[in-house]
């Protein structure tokens, strides 16, 4: 492996660069230190700081705006597909999609942002893809908020080089029913806390998810059974059930409004909130953000899941996700980006970022 990349290279290349440099979650530092070299020297205008396994910079340049880019410099485990290669217009392995693309176009932009038309800061962050605890931005919030600031905050997540706008918060419930224990050969006497759960169920299966729109961008909401457990022995009427459901809604609600909603669904049941995050609303009327959707074309579309946008919005931000990639293909073995949208979205942010 070369001491630095070189910044000013093809952004393909950059990324075949950074996808042949295993980053598997919590083994950032090689990557981490690469990224670090490599800015340092092509980058020198830049004010730059480590965080762990984690890297930022950024220009002071006394711009009106400042836009925050961020991308995680992990990756799932390798599945037979490392190191990169190039099969015609396409480029596989393991991050091609989530997301080395996104963070070669990063640096490209932060290697030619000394005269920007907007301040930049760029967050090459560790341990996205594990608990929520570990991931580098919990840190940085935690330690160095100040530098997750800004009036635009782009995370270059897979996005099919399309703007997602905003993101959908999700949460978590248990559903309980309570029964009394019998043997099944005289199950009269007891009470069957699995045939109680059948009216949560029924609620589930005639459930009619909400289709908002906001900024534009339509959000499609669901409410579904993820897990259920209950029973002791093969002979023995349950006294206990326990239903597990993922509710994925739209930004205009807060975990609180969700939690609410979910609470008239199953009422009568008892419910316990195990997990929740937040949403993103799109911010779409931004200036910052109706500047990169004039530069991107097309329509934002909404983003139909729960990522780190939404650590941004919560610090009053709006943020969308822009990078090359099929989402679908984050996490698989057949993980590959077409060359195009790693050309395509580097261009878009050259247009909205630098003179």
């Amino acid at each position: 492996m070369a001491d630095t990349l070189d910044l000013f290279a093809d952004p393909i290349d950059l990324t075949a660069a950074l996808v042949d440099v295993r980053s598997v979650s919590g083994e950032e530092a090689e990557i981490a230190d690469l990224v670090e070299r490599s800015l340092r020297l092509h980058a020198p205008h830049l004010e730059i700081t480590r965080s762990g396994n984690a890297v930022l910079a950024r220009t002071n340049l006394g711009k009106e705006r400042r836009v925050v880019l961020a991308g995680h410099l992990d990756t799932v485990p390798v599945n037979e597909n490392f190191p990169s290669r190039r099969e015609g217009g396409v480029l596989h392995g393991c991050g091609t999609v989530d997301m080395k693309g996104g963070d070669a176009v990063m640096l490209a932009i932060a290697a030619l942002s000394e005269n920007a038309r907007h301040d930049l800061t760029f967050v090459f962050y560790d341990c996205e893809e594990i608990e929520a605890e570990r991931n580098g931005l919990t840190r940085i919030q935690r330690e160095l908020e100040q530098w997750l600031h800004g009036d635009l905050a782009i995370v270059c997540e897979p996005s099919n080089g399309v703007v997602e706008a905003g993101c959908q918060g999700t949460m978590r419930i248990e559903v309980t029913t309570t029964g009394k224990r019998a043997h099944t050969a005289r199950a009269w006497m007891g009470e069957n806390a699995i045939h109680g759960m059948g009216e949560a169920l029924r609620r589930l299966a005639a459930y009619e998810p909400r289709q908002p729109e906001i900024d534009g961008c339509r959000y499609h909401e669901g409410l579904q059974a993820v897990k259920i457990t209950g029973g002791v022995a093969g002979n023995v009427v349950p006294d206990g059930c326990v239903l597990t459901v993922n509710h994925r809604f739209a930004p205009d609600r807060t975990v609180e409004q969700a939690e609410q909603h979910l609470r008239e669904v199953f009422e009568g049941f008892d419910v316990q909130v195990t997990d929740f995050a937040a949403g993103a609303l799109p911010g779409l009327g931004a200036p910052a953000a109706q500047e990169l959707v004039e530069a991107a074309g097309g329509t934002p579309v909404a983003k139909l899941g729960w990522t780190d946008v939404a650590r941004f919005a919560a610090l009053g931000m709006p943020a969308v996700n822009f990078g090359p990639g099929d989402p679908t293909l984050a996490h698989t073995r057949e993980e590959n980006v077409p060359v195009q949208q790693i050309t395509g979205c580097s261009a878009v942010l050259k247009r909205f970022l630098l003179d």
